[in-house]
């Protein structure tokens, strides 16, 4: 019998197992401080003050950082042209990709193929830019010289120049990176479906196109809703290839929002207004996102 005012052994035990956890949690958490609130709130902190490169938070600016945005319509058109680049730019990667996927699947011998699919993935987005920056150039590129020696065109064709094509280029040199990760993501979500179903319906006598949409899409539906997430939320950040490639030209065709925030505040110093923007594109993020996490749980409620 324990003494008085003393915890016995088994209500010791029952407070430690309670208490354990939360203890344990305690690095991630103040991990996850460290790196997520405290420049979280920095950044607020910078968007509401006067603040340059060299002289943070020197007066307090309260909204004027925001209401320079609502202005200069510049930046709402780069917010619009972030979303109709890496919207576009990740539905093609995934359908490209589960097509590739399908058919890496089919071949079965086929491992070899993964290491080839990968060296996109594998090389430095640096050199992504570069080789693709000499691929599309007019004097001596690849792409210039095919169509000139085929005689489908008179004359060089500047596509890194033209305001129309520029955007187009960039999305394709960012499609031929990313897409085997889309095509990876893809073969690990088909090799994880369960085979029994496949059977059933080829003893049943369907038809591979019929057990495709019937099957296959379905129950890969959830997956592919998550990887096409996961693509939005990289391309919405795309920088070092517009960097690269047109410096965010011609003009402002090919002006994104992380290129535009690297502008102002590493170019104009001016780092209240780059914080400004970034916390508006964290919005543009969320509001973009929105819709495809919905979809998702949808998705995952007719399948689940």
């Amino acid at each position: 019998m324990s003494a008085v005012g003393q915890p016995s052994p088994g209500t010791w035990h029952a407070r430690s197992q309670h208490t354990a956890p939360r203890w344990m949690l305690t690095p991630a958490t103040l991990g996850l401080a460290l790196v997520c609130v405290v420049p979280g709130l920095y950044t607020l902190a910078l968007a509401f003050t006067k603040s340059t490169l060299g002289q943070p938070l020197t007066a307090w600016a309260g909204w004027r950082n925001f209401e320079t945005l609502v202005q200069t319509s510049d930046f709402a058109f780069t917010l619009l042209r972030t979303v109709l680049y890496a919207v576009p730019a990740c539905l093609f990667q995934l359908v490209l990709g589960l097509a590739i996927a399908l058919l890496l699947q089919a071949l079965r011998q086929g491992r070899w193929a993964y290491s080839l699919i990968l060296l996109p993935l594998m090389t430095p987005p640096v050199l992504v830019g570069v080789a693709w920056k000499l691929l599309l150039a007019p004097a001596g590129g690849l792409l210039n010289g095919t169509l000139l020696r085929l005689g489908w065109v008179n004359e060089p064709v500047s596509l890194l120049g033209s305001s129309t094509w520029a955007l187009p280029a960039v999305m394709l040199a960012d499609s031929w990176q990313w897409l085997p990760f889309v095509v990876v993501l893809c073969v690990a979500a088909l090799q994880a479906l369960p085979s029994d179903v496949y059977e059933a319906a080829a003893l049943d006598g369907a038809s591979p196109r019929r057990i495709f949409i019937k099957i296959t899409l379905p129950l890969l539906a959830p997956a592919l809703v998550g990887i096409f997430l996961l693509r939005v939320v990289m391309s919405l950040k795309t920088f070092d290839l517009v960097y690269i490639l047109t410096a965010g030209g011609p003009g402002r065709a090919t002006t994104l929002a992380s290129y535009e925030v690297w502008k102002s505040g590493l170019q104009n110093f001016d780092i209240g207004q780059a914080a400004a923007q970034t916390l508006v594109f964290c919005l543009l993020v969320a509001w973009v996102t929105w819709p495809i996490l919905r979809t998702l749980a949808w998705v995952e409620r007719r399948t689940g």
